[in-house]
């Protein structure tokens, strides 16, 4: 699948985000490897610790499905700037993709397209528990 159309179904799902407190809507578009697309938006919580990230609802769908490998994910923000995902959806995205990219988009400057390494250089495995 091309970025730019993983692009579009990030931003489909952004519009659906519940974000009543910040404003900030966020969409992700979770490619697995077995060609299947995952989405998610952010869904905000009064009790602000029980929100979660578009990229973590994208996974858990995944997860929910079976799907556990995956090549790439699109973020995009209501804000129309790059939207990098948080420390936390690192983390997780890592678990399933440590070699995977992430496409982030700007409405005045495009595509960003980077691996997931570049965002978490020295990121946690479950193998390092050991």
């Amino acid at each position: 699948m091309e970025n730019r159309e993983l692009v579009l179904l990030a931003r489909e799902a952004m519009e659906k985000a519940y974000a009543p407190y910040s404003k900030f809507k966020v969409g992700a578009a979770l490619l697995a490897k077995d060609g299947r697309v995952f989405l998610g938006c952010n869904v905000e919580n009064a009790s602000f610790g029980a929100t979660i990230c578009a990229e973590r609802t994208a996974v858990t769908k995944a997860i929910s499905e079976g799907v556990k490998e995956f090549e790439k994910i699109a973020i995009v923000a209501s804000s129309g700037e790059y939207a990098a995902p948080c420390g936390i959806c690192r983390q997780v995205l890592y678990e399933f993709m440590p070699d995977g990219e992430v496409i982030l988009n700007s409405l005045n400057e495009g595509l960003k397209e980077m691996k997931l390494k570049e965002l978490l250089p020295m990121g946690f495995r479950g193998e390092d528990i050991k």
